[in-house]
């Protein structure tokens, strides 16, 4: 079978979108033969498989850009004594995060062949170490980050609810406050109806005919019920009538 290996560089891409390529080499040791490998590697899913005499590679296309050519990529070359990582990194992500990616890729294809095939296990550990230092790293910062953002967002928060808690406050006393003159109109507009229901001349000519009636004498009480008056304007009328002389008090 033959495979023709991933171009990284597409041409009709533009320059920042192409993707960046990588290469990782690490010590090795054949103990089996690469037809061997071959035979147990080739049965592995989305891998395109190229054998020569002096080495084994398998190629894994992950995605592809808008002209069909790969974009995101990796490639394991596996000779007698060293093993080659090849993958594409695409900007604007986090390339930490990428090699970790390609990293357990490359992890699972070796443990199926761990028994014929071995690589230098410090240099492995140490290329581990430095990706999981990025990861961190990385992680790190952005947990900073995220934090200030909410403790930020949080702060406005909080000033937000003070600030709705005394308005909330201030509504309900508006509400009372509001209640109170809506009922001291009411109390002012019945007033003022009863004082412009009649006119003092008629209301006059009312209070003599209930003298009149009533054998020289007026009940205010009494009379301010019969003609939904208040008290008040009934005074103040007598108080003009006798004023003006139309009636005396009687001591």
């Amino acid at each position: 079978m033959v495979v023709q290996l991933p171009d990284a560089q597409p041409q009709n891409d533009q320059a920042a979108l192409q993707p960046k390529v990588e290469e990782f080499t690490i010590d090795a040791k054949l103990t089996g033969t690469l037809d061997d490998i071959r035979d147990t590697l080739g049965k592995l899913p989305f891998y395109s498989v190229q054998f020569e005499p002096t080495e084994l590679t398998l190629a894994k296309v992950e995605s592809r850009n808008i002209s069909k050519k790969p974009y995101l990529f990796h490639v394991i070359k596996l000779k007698a004594d060293s093993l080659t990582l090849t993958y594409s990194l695409i900007p604007d992500t986090s390339l930490n995060l990428r090699r970790a990616e390609v990293l357990k890729e490359m992890s699972s294809v070796l443990s199926m062949v761990s028994d014929r095939y071995t690589i230098n296990q410090v240099k492995f550990i140490q290329y581990v170490d430095s990706i999981l230092e990025g990861l961190v790293s990385g992680l790190s910062q952005t947990y900073t980050s995220l934090y200030n953002k909410y403790d930020s967002l949080l702060t406005d928060y909080r000033e937000q609810k003070r600030i709705n808690i005394e308005i909330s406050a201030s509504n309900r006393n508006l509400t009372l406050q509001s209640a109170q003159l809506v009922e001291e109109n009411k109390v002012i507009r019945e007033q003022l109806g009863a004082l412009q229901k009649y006119s003092d001349e008629s209301l006059m000519a009312l209070v003599e005919e209930w003298i009149t009636v009533h054998n020289s004498s007026i009940d205010v009480i009494a009379f301010s019920k019969d003609h939904n008056l208040s008290p008040t304007r009934v005074e103040q009328i007598l108080d003009k009538m006798v004023s003006l002389g139309y009636i005396e008090l009687k001591s």
